[in-house]
């Protein structure tokens, strides 16, 4: 594979999403990610005002999850986080898929979520968190129509947040050839080697969740 470590760079979305994370450790984070040169950091919405100022006048963007991380409250809040992390300085969505509708078949309820999120950011790009732990092949391959048909930009496999979250090679070319070439595939979950990095962009992504050692150690690999 042909790829440099700026490229690598520019793939990485760099996540800091504990409870107990503080404004401190925001803003250090931020400063990191602008002197390395990530291309997106991702923080929860209560702290994309201070990620936003602190990675001033860089490269990278920030990356605010909706729902998160359950997906489980109701599509106006997410809308309304949508609309306020983007009024923040947020350029992306990572949505949570409101996966209670969705195991429950009401597919109708689920796109409807999605669609209303995609509306509210306004053209910014979404991705949905199909939460991969959880599902069946089947169940993997529906959800990723279903935010498809509902307008999404992006599949992303995990929360971080679930049982055993890690982003498999079946799992991402699965997603891969379920939406084709047009739309992202982001791999969320122990991608913290070259290697596995490797292996998702062999499988179809093209975008990686992870935290900044797991960012570091690609980079190193």
């Amino acid at each position: 594979m042909s790829i440099t470590a700026e490229e690598i760079k520019g793939m990485l979305d760099v996540a800091l999403l504990p409870p107990t994370t503080t404004p401190t450790e925001v803003e250090a984070l931020a400063l990191v990610v602008r002197s390395e040169g990530f291309g997106q950091m991702c923080v929860n919405t209560a702290h994309i005002q201070r990620a936003v100022a602190a990675l001033k006048g860089s490269r990278a963007k920030v990356v605010a999850p909706v729902g998160f991380p359950l997906g489980a409250v109701k599509t106006e809040i997410k809308v309304f986080e949508t609309e306020h992390a983007l009024a923040d300085g947020a350029v992306e969505i990572d949505m949570v898929l409101n996966l209670g509708a969705f195991l429950g078949g009401d597919f109708k309820s689920a796109e409807a979520d999605v669609r209303a999120v995609v509306k509210g950011a306004g053209g910014a790009l979404v991705k949905v968190i199909i939460e991969t732990p959880f599902l069946t092949d089947k169940q993997k391959a529906d959800a990723s129509r279903l935010a498809q048909a509902a307008g999404a930009a992006f599949i992303k496999t995990c929360t971080g947040f679930s049982p055993d979250p890690s982003a498999l090679y079946e799992d991402v070319r699965l997603i891969r050839q379920t939406v084709g070439p047009s739309m992202g595939v982001k791999a969320s979950g122990r991608v913290g080697s070259y290697f596995r990095f490797a292996a998702m962009l062999e499988a179809g992504a093209n975008r990686i969740g992870l935290s900044l050692e797991q960012a570091r150690e690609i980079l190193r690999g």
